[in-house]
This record gives C-alpha cells, sequence and structure tokens, in this order.
C-alpha cells in the first residue's frame, strides 16, 4: 500500500483549523534559518502555505549567516505562540545549547532537553510516523525496527518514540553501523539520512513496512533516501514527494495550535 501524505494531512489541518477558529486570537508561530539549502526553503514554503490554511500565522527569519550566540539571545525574545530552529544549520552552530535555548512552553518542534518539563506535544516526525502507522493497522510493539540516520530532525526523535512504544529499534547510519545488515531482518525502516536513493530494494524484506523521511535535492527534483521501486515488496510505503512532508508539516501546525491553546482562551 502506497500512503497518501496529502491526503492523511488534510485529515489533521482539518481538526487544526477547527481548533484554531476556537481560540480568541490567531496562533502565531516563528521560523528561523540560516543559510537555508533549497530543501529547506522547500519545507518553509510548504509551512507557510498550510499555517495560512488553518489560521495560523507563521514568521520566517531567514539570516545568511550566525554565530550560537545570535541565535540564542533571539528565542530569548521570540514573542510568537511558539517557534522553531529549520534544521539544517550550519557546522559552526553549536545545536545542543540553540535547542535548549527554545522556550519549552513554545518549542513546536519539541527538541529542546527533554528533561526540562513535562510535554505536551510530540516530534513532528514521530507523530507523523504514529498517524501512517495506525492508518495502516500496524502495531510497533515488540516488532524490529531499523532506523537510518541519527539527526536531530529525524532519527533520534523516531528512534527514541520507537523503544518508548515498545519496538526492538536498531539505529545505523550511511558511515556507521551495516546498513545492509540492519535492514535485512527490519519489519519496519524508517530512514531520515537524506542520501537520495541509499536504500535499495535488494536490502529490504519482501512485506516490510518502509517509511521514508529523508529528502535531498537531485537533478531539481526532490529525491528521498528509499528508492521507490522499493514500493513493489513493502507492505506500507511512503513515497517522496507527497509521503511523510506533509504529514509532518500537518502536526508540527497541531503543536502549534496546542501551544498556542496553552495561552489564549477559547472562544464560547
Amino acid at each position: 500500500m502506497i500512503i497518501d501524505g496529502r491526503a492523511i494531512a488534510r485529515e489533521i489541518l482539518t481538526e487544526v483549523k477547527g481548533r484554531t477558529a476556537r481560540l480568541s486570537q490567531p496562533p502565531s508561530f516563528l521560523a528561523i534559518a540560516v543559510a537555508p539549502l533549497p530543501t529547506t526553503e522547500s519545507y518553509l514554503k510548504m509551512k507557510r502555505e498550510q499555517a495560512s490554511s488553518v489560521g495560523i500565522h507563521m514568521n520566517v527569519h531567514i539570516l545568511n549567516h550566525a554565530m550560537t550566540d545570535e541565535l540564542v539571545a533571539i528565542l530569548g525574545q521570540v514573542r510568537e505562540d511558539a517557534v522553531i530552529v529549520q534544521l539544517p544549520m550550519p557546522d559552526n552552530i553549536d545545536m545542543r545549547r540553540v535547542l535548549d535555548a527554545i522556550p519549552v512552553d513554545k518549542d513546536a518542534d519539541v527538541l529542546a532537553a527533554p528533561t526540562r518539563a513535562i510535554r505536551t506535544s510530540v516530534h513532528p516526525v514521530a507523530a507523523a510516523v504514529h498517524e501512517v502507522l495506525v492508518r495502516a493497522d500496524v502495531d510497533p510493539r515488540g516488532k524490529r525496527a531499523t532506523v537510518v540516520g541519527k539527526g536531530w530532525l529525524v532519527g533520534a526523535p523516531t528512534a527514541a518514540w520507537l523503544e518508548a512504544v515498545g519496538a526492538q529499534v536498531t539505529v545505523v547510519t550511511k558511515s556507521e553501523g551495516d546498513l545492509a545488515k540492519a535492514l535485512k531482518d527490519a519489519e519496519i525502516v524508517i530512514s531520515g539520512a537524506g542520501v537520495a536513493g541509499l536504500v535499495t530494494k535488494e536490502m529490504i524484506t519482501p512485506g516490510a513496512v518502509v517509511i521514508d523521511v529523508g529528502t535531498s535535492e537531485l537533478g531539481g527534483s526532490m529525491k528521498g533516501d528509499i528508492a521507490p521501486d522499493v514500493a513493489e515488496i513493502a507492505s506500507i510505503f511512503t513515497p517522496v514527494p507527497g509521503g511523510m512532508g506533509p504529514i509532518t508539516v500537518a502536526c508540527l501546525l497541531r503543536n502549534v495550535v496546542t501551544l498556542a491553546e496553552g495561552k489564549n482562551e477559547l472562544t464560547l
């Protein structure tokens, strides 16, 4: 089954729009980006369009160059209901320090240190994976899951979520671990490496659930980590584009309205 991410996103956004309409004032959030890549710009555009469609106001602050101290200062002055630091960022940035500077009550991407407060939201990518699994009637408990990549945005939070719900998780990257071995017996594969065509059909066990969260720009078009022909043998497959991207954005906006609900009175 090939997942229609846009259809799932529409369902979530309908819920978000209804909740937004009940607030006494429209929610707002800020996205901060430094030297954005083409894929980053594409995601920012998608987020702005979807936010507008559900009554959320999105501001984008793009910096050509920035230092860690500058970003920390900006995050300390956020006036919007929520804020995200759009990844990736340049290597000179101390990402742990920047992410931990995000006010917990404005952390729509749920990337600040988890020990700082009780969370009311789920990381958008993990939430998007959950949405796909629920609709496909797949229970991850006890299943062998391989996560490709361990980045802040996809690999790390998704692996943590899978472990929390009882899956047997292996994390591997393009340079760490045996990718082919880790994929061979995996019942669930989630890739977020951002390397076009990294995972091929020969690596996947027939019947596996294959979720592609990796995106990269190649030849002027958006490509995923998973070769498209994997769809021929996977029980569940998310394409790029049109798969996890729209769902993740919808889950992010759901987090934004959740944070706004904590600050704004609902209308009767």
